[in-house]
């Protein structure tokens, strides 16, 4: 498996199929090679559709695509990994990829500030382990910050943990993000409420290799 770093773009939620891809590919051309779709609302059928799409996208670019919370989702798409929440947890980590074509897949756990959680689903085989919000985000605004000491303890805490930020990250805010030790920036409207997509996801990749910024 190629290790996790950069750029985690989460696509907006209840955009229709068109609006989706368009977006999707925007970030690819800008050079983001991790995407997830979260789309809780609409129907089975039709979330299989716009996976099974994206799918399809994120291979032409060799990237990667993470399903937001269902498992059944992330194997009939063939996507390559899912992203859950503690309350999309039932069982083990273990017990989880016992399930067909769950083998395969990244995992990743929503993990906030819980350095317990965070301990016990990495010890069960978490691929990587989200903390957030690191500032306060329009897209959860129900989600209290953590801020950037609780980032940095988290690293300090997990060294050989694949560490996903979450939560407020613009641009500007990269360089503080990567000082601290994440391995992932997830972005949803820095990125996607752009007005050139492209553009600012070129920005970001860029803005994350950069020396400077590490």
């Amino acid at each position: 498996m190629r290790r996790l770093e950069g750029i985690y773009g989460i696509l907006p939620a209840d955009l229709e199929l068109e609006a989706l891809l368009q977006r999707a590919e925007a970030a690819l051309r800008g050079g983001v090679r991790l995407l997830q779709l979260r789309d809780k609302k609409t129907g089975y059928r039709k979330r299989l559709k716009r996976a099974r799409a994206l799918r399809a996208l994120t291979a032409s670019y060799d990237a990667r695509l993470i399903i937001n919370d269902s498992l059944q989702l992330a194997v009939e798409a063939g996507a390559d990994g899912v992203h859950l929440g503690r309350g999309d947890l039932h069982g083990s980590l273990a017990q989880l990829r016992a399930e067909e074509g769950a083998d395969r897949l990244i995992i990743g756990i929503t993990c906030r500030a819980d350095a317990a959680l965070a301990r016990q689903m990495l010890h069960e085989g978490a691929d990587y382990v989200s903390f957030g919000a690191v500032w306060s985000s329009g897209t959860k605004p129900e989600v209290p910050p953590i801020g950037l000491p609780r980032l940095l303890k988290a690293r300090q805490l997990f060294p050989g943990a694949t560490i996903c930020a979450i939560g407020g990250i613009t641009l500007e805010r990269l360089p503080q993000v990567r000082r601290c030790g994440a391995d992932l920036a997830a972005v949803v409207s820095s990125l996607f409420d752009a007005e050139d997509i492209e553009a600012a996801a070129r920005a970001m990749v860029d803005g994350w290799q950069c020396r400077e910024g590490a």
